[in-house]
């Protein structure tokens, strides 16, 4: 019998399943449209986002770093930028689809080089990479897009890269139960490569292994191989 599992998107901005799809011309809190591109305005009406008083900061904040907003490639880059923060934060509400596991397939599942973006939660600045995410099932397997739409949920949020590789592990195993779980993220961190120390092309990898692929080294080893990350 199939199961889901409906996860909703992190705080402050929750989103319940029942929530209607964006309207064609989206609206700020307060009912009026932010800029005068209705083409490129995003939905504000989910709680706790006000996108009306993230431009004014946004607005505020250029200012006060000398960034003079009066001419026409600026005029509304408070408002883009209020929208680009909003998306980057907007988690898609995610139904974990599983299946019984009726063939008793007891070898790795693992989904290689799934592509995701978040923001250092100590810079907002974006890191961006792939992420390697696997597991050894137990009595139930899960539908394989989800492993790259749990990556995506957990994303939307500032994050640290050590924290995101640990959630993603930890959520498969409460909540399919296998034998074993691994995430290995790779990704390029903005706040590392265009400020401070400027290592351009450096990368951080962080990995995560429970229950069977922690324990048993022939295992570990499996999943570092097929994940192409040296173990």
């Amino acid at each position: 019998m199939t199961q889901e599992l409906l996860l909703n998107a992190p705080e402050p901005a929750q989103v319940s399943p029942a929530m209607p799809m964006p309207p064609t011309t989206p609206k700020s809190a307060a009912g009026t449209a932010i800029v005068s591109r209705p083409d490129l305005l995003i939905a504000s009406d989910r709680p706790g986002v006000d996108l009306e008083a993230a431009q004014r900061a946004a607005a505020d904040f250029l200012a006060a770093l000398g960034v003079e907003l009066d001419r026409d490639g600026l005029r509304e880059t408070p408002a883009r930028m209020a929208r680009a923060y909003a998306e980057l934060f907007d988690a898609r509400p995610l139904r974990l689809t599983t299946f019984p596991n009726t063939e008793g397939y007891d070898e790795l599942v693992l989904a290689r080089a799934i592509p995701f973006r978040t923001v250092c939660e100590h810079h907002l600045l974006p890191f961006s990479g792939l992420a390697h995410v696997g597991y050894l099932p137990g009595d139930r397997i899960l539908g394989l897009s989800k492993l790259a739409r749990l990556v995506e949920y957990f994303a939307a949020r500032p994050q640290t890269q050590e924290r995101l590789t640990k959630q993603v592990a930890d959520y498969l195993v409460a909540h399919l139960s296998p034998r074993g779980a691994g995430v290995v993220l790779q990704a390029e961190h903005t706040c590392m490569t265009l400020r401070g120390v400027r290592a351009v092309g450096a990368t951080t990898v962080t990995s995560a292994l429970l229950g069977a692929l922690r324990a048993d080294a022939r295992s570990r080893a499996e999943f570092f191989a097929l994940a192409g990350v040296p173990a």
